[in-house]
Order: C-alpha cells, then sequence, then structure tokens
C-alpha cells in the first residue's frame, strides 16, 4: 500500500510537471507571433488543473512548480533583453516570475478560508491589481501584461478605448477559470444534479465570456470611422545605426549628415508641403540645456530647416545641464570637479529658428536610466565609484514628474519616449492636456533580430485603440511606421534597412472613455482583492481564536 501511494505521487508530480509546462507553452504564444493572442485565454488552464492535483495528493511547495511556470514564460518572451544587458535581463526575468508567483501563493493560502467561487475569484482580482500597481512602481517591468496577449491580434480587442489593457487581462481571466469550471464540472458529472435551466445557463454564459468581446470588437471596428480634424504630413527617418558602433565609435557628425541625407532625398521629391521630420530616440548626445543652441548637431539641423522652409524637426536626444553651485542641485545629479550635471532623455521638437520644446522622458528603464529608491542606491552608487573607479553602476536620468506636449504648427503633439509607449494610462495623459496625434520615438536595436522590437511595435497599435489617436513611429532601425486609430499598420519599414518613410497623420481632438477615466478596472479589481483579502483575514483570526 505506501509503495502504492508513493507511485501515485510521482505519477502526480509528473502530471504537474506537464501541465506547468504546457501552461508556460500556451502563455508564450501570443508574444512569439501574430495572431495567437487566443492562446492565453486557455493558458491558465492547465496551471489550474496542476494546483488542483497537488491539492488532491497533498503535494506541498507548489510555489516551485508556479515559480518554474512563470519563469518559463518570461524567459521565453523577453530573453531578448538580454542582448542588450545580460544582468538586466536575469533580474527582470527572475523577479518578474517571483512576483506572479508570489499572487499565485497568496490564492493557495487564501483557499483555505474562501470557499468555491470565491478563492478563484480573489486570485483574478488579485492579478489585476498587481497589474496595475506593476504600472507604477519604482522597479517596474509590465511588459507581460496579461492585455498585451492581444497586441497582435488587434481586431479582437477595439473595445481597449473603453477599458484599457487590463480589460483584455479581465477577459483572460474570465474566459480561463470558466473553462476550468467547466472541465471540473463534467469531469466530476456535477451537472447530472442540476436543472435543465442550470445546464443551459452554465453553457450560455460561457458562450457568452468568450464571444460577447471579439463581437463587440467586430462590431466596433465596422462602425469606427477614423477621425480627421486635419493633418500633419510626416517623413520618419530610420538612419539604422548598429548601437553600438553609434554610441561608441561613429562619430555625431557623420550620424547628422546620414539622417539629412534622407530627409533630403524625400523632400526633393515632393517638397510642396508643410513637413514634421521625425528622428529615433538618443539620436544625438552633444546637447547642454544651458546653451541648446551651442550643439553641433542643432545648428546642422537649424541650418537645414532653414534650406526647406515650412519644416521642422522632433528627434530624441540625450541631453544634460550643468550647474555651477557647490551643492548637488538634486539626488540624481553627478558631481564632475567643482560642478553637478544632470542628465536627460528627452524628446525635442526644433524649428529653423527660436526657442527649442523639451520633454523629458519620465518612464525610465531601471538600471540603464533610472537608479530607483535614490536615498538607498545613489550613495552606494558613488561610494564604488570612489572604491572601484568607475562611473557609476546605473544610470542616473532625470525625468518630468508630469507629461507635457510638443507643438508642430501650432498642433499639441504627445511623444512618447521609448518604454513608455508601454504605459496606457501614461499615453492617456498626453491626450488629457490635448494632444491630437501621437509619435513614438525608440532605439530597439539593441535587441537585434528577435521578437523584442516587434513586441514593441505592436503596443503602440494598443496605445491607437486606447486613445484613438495617429501614431507616428520612429526608430533607429525597423520598425519604423505609420499606425491609425484602429491600431491598424498603414505603412512600415523593413528591419535593419537604412531607409525613409513618408506618411501623414490625422489630428483627433475627441477623448476616449479609458482617457477620460483611466483605468477602471485595474481600480475596481484592486478594491475587490483588498476586500476579500481583509474577509481572508477576518476568518483566519476568527480561526485561531477557535
Amino acid at each position: 500500500m505506501p509503495h502504492r501511494c508513493l507511485k501515485m505521487k510521482k505519477n502526480s508530480r509528473l502530471s504537474i510537471i506537464l501541465l506547468c509546462l504546457l501552461s508556460a507553452v500556451l502563455l508564450s504564444l501570443p508574444w512569439l507571433a501574430k495572431g495567437l493572442g487566443f492562446f492565453a485565454l486557455v493558458g491558465f488552464i492547465p496551471l489550474l488543473l496542476a494546483d488542483q492535483i497537488a491539492d488532491r495528493n497533498g503535494i506541498k511547495k507548489f510555489w516551485l512548480y508556479s515559480f518554474a511556470t512563470f519563469l518559463v514564460w518570461n524567459a521565453v518572451t523577453t530573453f531578448w533583453v538580454a542582448l542588450a544587458t545580460v544582468g538586466g535581463a536575469v533580474f527582470a526575468i527572475v523577479a518578474n516570475a517571483l512576483q506572479m508567483c508570489l499572487v499565485w501563493s497568496l490564492f493557495r493560502h487564501a483557499k483555505r478560508y474562501l470557499s468555491g467561487i470565491s478563492a478563484y475569484i480573489f486570485l483574478a482580482a488579485l492579478w489585476l491589481a498587481f497589474e496595475r500597481q506593476y504600472f507604477a512602481a519604482e522597479i517596474s517591468w509590465p511588459w507581460l501584461t496579461l492585455g498585451h496577449a492581444f497586441a497582435q491580434s488587434t481586431s479582437l480587442i477595439q473595445w481597449y478605448e473603453y477599458t484599457g489593457t487590463l480589460g483584455g487581462s479581465l477577459w483572460i481571466w474570465l474566459s480561463n477559470l470558466s473553462l476550468f469550471a467547466a472541465i471540473n464540472v463534467f469531469s466530476k458529472k456535477s451537472w447530472v444534479r442540476w436543472t435543465m435551466v442550470a445546464r443551459w445557463s452554465f453553457v450560455l454564459a460561457i458562450v457568452l465570456v468568450l464571444s460577447v468581446p471579439p463581437i463587440c470588437s467586430c462590431r466596433i471596428l465596422n462602425r469606427y470611422e477614423c477621425q480627421s480634424e486635419g493633418r500633419v504630413d510626416v517623413i520618419i527617418a530610420q538612419p539604422n545605426f548598429d548601437p553600438y558602433e553609434k554610441f561608441q565609435s561613429l562619430r555625431q557628425s557623420e550620424q547628422t549628415a546620414v539622417l539629412l541625407s534622407l530627409y533630403d532625398a524625400e523632400l526633393q521629391k515632393d517638397s510642396t508641403s508643410n513637413v514634421l521630420l521625425l528622428a529615433p530616440e538618443t539620436f544625438t548626445g552633444d546637447i547642454v540645456l544651458n546653451d541648446i543652441d551651442a550643439s553641433p548637431t542643432v545648428h546642422s539641423i537649424r541650418r537645414f530647416l532653414r534650406a526647406h522652409p515650412g519644416s521642422e524637426m522632433l528627434l530624441g536626444a540625450s541631453t544634460y545641464k550643468y550647474y555651477d553651485q557647490r551643492s548637488a542641485p538634486s539626488l540624481l545629479a553627478r558631481q564632475i570637479g567643482n560642478r553637478y550635471v544632470t542628465s536627460h532623455n528627452s524628446a525635442m521638437i526644433i524649428g529653423p529658428e527660436g526657442d527649442a520644446e523639451l520633454y523629458h522622458k519620465s518612464k525610465l528603464v531601471v538600471g540603464t536610466e533610472l537608479t530607483p529608491f535614490p536615498r538607498i542606491f545613489v550613495p552606494l552608487d558613488n561610494w564604488l565609484s570612489e572604491k572601484l573607479g568607475y562611473a557609476g553602476l546605473m544610470g542616473r536620468c532625470e525625468g518630468q514628474e508630469e507629461v507635457s506636449l510638443l507643438h508642430y504648427d501650432n498642433v499639441p503633439i504627445g511623444a512618447a519616449v521609448c518604454y513608455e509607449s508601454v504605459f496606457g494610462e501614461h499615453c492617456a495623459e498626453y491626450v488629457k492636456k490635448g494632444a491630437q496625434a501621437l509619435v513614438v520615438i525608440t532605439n530597439d536595436a539593441w535587441w537585434g533580430d528577435t521578437p523584442g522590437y516587434r513586441q514593441h511595435l505592436s503596443y503602440s497599435c494598443l496605445r491607437a485603440i486606447e486613445l484613438r489617436r495617429d501614431i507616428a513611429r520612429c526608430g533607429n532601425t525597423g520598425i519604423s511606421c505609420f499606425i491609425n486609430q484602429k491600431g491598424e499598420i498603414v505603412s512600415a519599414t523593413d528591419w535593419w534597412v537604412r531607409t525613409s518613410l513618408r506618411g501623414s497623420i490625422n489630428l483627433n481632438q475627441q477623448k476616449t472613455f479609458f482617457a477620460e477615466n483611466g483605468d477602471i478596472v485595474g481600480r475596481v479589481s484592486t478594491l475587490v482583492a483588498l476586500l476579500l483579502a481583509a474577509l481572508c483575514l477576518m476568518m483566519a483570526l476568527k480561526s485561531r481564536r477557535s
């Protein structure tokens, strides 16, 4: 008998491993290929079944199995981060998997006190609450937010204009939990004891969960007409510099010459209209904010613009500001000799004359741009710099506390710099402030020809749907493109080619429900999770007293 129990437990562990692996695969597929978002609708079912088997067979430490599931999911979909920073990739993959594992472990703990469906409602609500807070956390990596699974299946989620991305996360959980319930009902033959009305109601509920969102999306897609309250002609230049060569050996004057030649070629074809010239993130690093016009790059750009009346340029730049003072102007400032300097990842718009408009990226990448919890880590970084004699381990970029707009020909435009395009509510702030169109400037070349740059592009399509704004997207290399208000890519460049792309972006002043009200799904889910957590705590205290 003991031998038989041991064998059953061993078989159960094997079943759990296989189910966890299946979940990892199903959850990964939407991020790896176009049009596979529907796999996320069943991605958690194997893990839920594995969790159930573990409970039934008394298998402890299920958190190891759930952690392994999330680790594989994270590694398979975001391995490409290692091409830019190995340490950052390991940290992001492991830390993200641990946080997902923590959510699942809290759910397993809650099952002791919450009976039946309420425990699974807690799991879904807690996961959505975790996703919401992750967008605002000091150390943030919300790349695998569940709603992003449909970023390459935009015909299914036109209703994001009401719910935002977390509406997709909610749909995924409703689908997984309803189908998981169906598996349990039919495997245990519970339906035999149900009335006919109960049976049909159950089936109808599942059908509605699976079908209503895509049907609504199809209806919205067919009825929505892209708004055009004017338009801006845009030329996107994709200079296609190898990032290591760009920042280490290629002179800025050579890069500027390449960029301007791309614009010149397009303008020679047609120079009849005013045009916004769009350049990628961190195109130049020679701009000091104390005297912008002293920059050789700015000087070359202004000379080019004077030769092409009606044109202005929006570009990304690593910018710096110097302070001649004894005390640091901020925690993140670095001391250089008798001066301090602050650094920024900026978007700026330059005309042939006059002042340049600037926006400093505020959603910064942890490690390479941002030093999190600066009161703790900045002194440590300074101490290590002194002892080891290096320039600093972590980035010290400073961003704006609130977004601001750039203006071309009196048209307000929101400029999302790279990573910022992942954050739906952040981009909604541009629209709240009056942006009639959006641009995204980025440098995805660090990641090579991997799923990374395609995933990043697809998130811009989500922003177009959520906010119903045209987007012009410019990368150092592919994919640069124009995206309409339905999230459809109108025209695009190829990967790893030096080229330019001309098109126009329609202007729209109307605000979507999501732009006006933000992430209601996330806020309601957080409230539900907190209420159920409080109920768990009360029941735990009650059980201890008894």
